[in-house]
């Protein structure tokens, strides 16, 4: 079946490679897609893994992963046996019409398959790659395999989550995996203006690893500069008080006091006296979270959740509730920010998409198209490569 290729967008004119396959590689590839990038998903015939993995699974025969729908809108897909010599020559000829190649291979796979480096750029000088590796291309550990959740727990991040240091937690989300297609996006956009000036491509390289690490932000200064190592918290701030989830009437808010201005609405609310000396910054005010938190949910369990955050909605405070997914979905907000998108697919006809996140000035509205069937565009592709060949 033929399928449109996108026009709209920063990347129009970018025709991008994606060999990868689970979560880090096609989330960035889907990025760059999401800016209007031509993206042709390379798939094993037996398909990309995340397409067994679930459930959910829907579609008439119960065999479509949810999954797999995250991560792989805006793309075309063939396949293609990459130990074969039919397959590395298909291989080798679109490397030579596309401007980024994505993979996400253990280190060393792409260089035994015939595809190192060297000759990527040997085949198309202007070619920017992206590689994904679970721990760094090098160094000591560079060849170990990553997963999100090894990740998680060896960049430190599960130390950081959890009801106290005793018990780590992971992160509801496949975060190492989602920064790393965040970060790959963003050298790959980084490249390709680069290339403007060089006429050069160059190899972007990031992981699983370098992508939790790189948001440790204060986590990270806390010990390379203070000396202190930084523990599980709960639901409160690392450095802020108050500043997390909070017991009322009927359930939890969320309350995050930044500033002593905040503070000031916040304990007059609660009847609390704000320039008590424990209480009057936010240094007195952390050394004593235990007890601020017990004082302000003795003062909000008189009332419920709706009347505390329209309260301190009034008050200018922030405030929050704690949505399920599925009260996300369905909030005005989201969808008012183009957060869901909807795309025929051809089993499961019309659906709804977590959205790109970001929006440009003027752009008009986007069109999006389903995540692949597996192979569905072989032919499509190929008549698209014997035309840029000619």
């Amino acid at each position: 079946m033929q399928r449109p290729l996108r026009s709209q967008g920063p990347l129009s004119d970018v025709v991008v490679l994606d060999l990868s396959r689970a979560l880090a590689g096609p989330h960035g590839a889907q990025m760059l897609g999401d800016l209007g990038a031509h993206v042709i998903k390379v798939e094993h015939p037996s398909g990309d893994e995340s397409r067994g993995w679930g459930p959910p699974f829907v579609g008439p025969d119960h065999d479509i992963s949810t999954y797999y729908l995250a991560a792989n809108r805006n793309k075309q897909s063939i396949t293609v046996d990459m130990k074969s010599d039919e397959g590395r020559d298909l291989v080798e000829r679109l490397v030579r019409q596309s401007d980024v190649l994505v993979e996400n291979f253990r280190t060393g796979v792409l260089d035994r398959l015939g595809f190192p480096v060297e000759r990527l750029h040997e085949l198309n000088p202007r070619l920017i790659i992206l590689s994904i590796t679970g721990f760094g291309h090098d160094g000591p550990e560079g060849g170990r395999p990553g997963y999100d959740q090894i990740a998680q727990g060896e960049a430190g991040l599960m130390s950081l989550t959890g009801p106290s240091p005793d018990e780590p937690y992971r992160v509801g989300a496949s975060i190492a995996d989602l920064l790393a297609g965040v970060h790959g996006a963003y050298g790959v956009v980084a490249a390709l203006y680069d290339r403007e000036r060089t006429g050069r491509g160059t190899v972007v390289r990031t992981s699983l690893l370098a992508s939790v690490v790189g948001v440790h932000s204060y986590h990270g200064t806390a010990w390379t500069v203070g000396e202190t190592v930084p523990r599980a918290s709960g639901n409160h701030h690392a450095s802020i008080a108050p500043y997390g989830a909070f017991h009322c009437a009927d359930g939890m808010i969320q309350l995050a006091v930044a500033n002593d201005g905040q503070w000031r609405k916040t304990a007059q609310l609660l009847d609390i006296d704000p320039d008590i000396p424990k209480y009057a910054t936010n240094r007195d005010r952390f050394a004593h979270r235990e007890e601020l938190i017990a004082d302000m949910e003795k003062a909000l369990a008189a009332h419920t959740r709706a009347h505390w955050l329209a309260t301190l909605g009034e008050l200018g405070v922030p405030a929050g509730a704690i949505r399920s997914i599925d009260e996300v979905y369905a909030w005005d907000q989201v969808h008012s920010q183009g957060l869901v998108v909807t795309v025929d697919h051809p089993v499961l006809g019309p659906i709804e998409l977590p959205g790109p996140p970001l929006r440009f000035d003027g752009d008009a509205l986007r069109e999006h198209t389903p995540p692949p069937a597996l192979g569905q565009d072989g032919d499509a592709v190929l008549s698209w490569l014997r035309e840029r060949e000619r």
